[in-house]
């Protein structure tokens, strides 16, 4: 059976202050020059496929990635807020360390309630976020029709669509990784979902 749709999954390169393991949720940050050559390396792997449409978050890190992409290509890219990565309310902007030695019983909460958990100050659960990510996705492969698309997204939205067409629970999502400039291809048919590539 011919697939209906492939999605080149592509995470945005190395960021800002990345060794520091940063929250940035919504945040905006830049890419470093590893970060850029990282898209730009992931633009010539891409540069000879028939691409119908190029889709990012609008979290500049993302949007970056998409206009390396598009270089190549006729299709337009669209910056998409569904695609921004999860929203972390006070912990926007921290590191790991210092959400760890500051909100010690908010991360005990979340230990024992991955999906469910809210970060302080009006953070996204891990549920919620996958059903903006997800409807997204799916609204927009009713309307686009059939063909070949790259979305430039971030570790968590890439993770959530990966845990999707591989039929797996999100408290699993960690348990894939998502290095900076990672290629992912995911091939969408009528009656499921094949995983060609993962992180390559």
């Amino acid at each position: 059976m011919a697939r209906r749709n492939r999605l080149y999954l592509v995470r945005h390169g190395q960021i800002n202050g990345h060794e520091h393991n940063p929250i940035h949720g919504h945040t905006e940050t830049g890419l470093t020059e590893t970060g850029v050559l990282q898209m730009h390396h992931l633009s010539e792997r891409l540069r000879f496929l028939d691409i119908k449409a190029i889709f990012a978050s609008d979290l500049e890190r993302s949007a970056a990635g998409a206009r390396w992409i598009a270089r190549y290509h006729e299709a337009p890219v669209e910056l998409v807020p569904d695609l921004r990565e999860m929203y972390f309310g006070e912990w926007e902007g921290l590191t790991l360390e210092e959400v760890c030695r500051r909100f010690p019983e908010a991360l005990a909460r979340r230990q024992a309630d991955l999906v469910n958990f809210s970060a302080p100050g009006g953070g996204e659960s891990m549920a919620g976020f996958a059903e903006r990510v997800l409807s997204w996705l799916k609204r927009r492969f009713a309307k686009q029709g059939p063909g070949d698309w790259v979305l430039v997204g971030h570790g968590g939205v890439n993770r959530v669509i990966i845990c999707d067409a591989l039929g797996l629970s999100l408290a699993s999502m960690y348990s894939l990784q998502q290095d900076y400039g990672c290629l992912n291809i995911i091939d969408y048919f009528d009656d499921g979902t094949l995983v060609r590539l993962m992180n390559g």
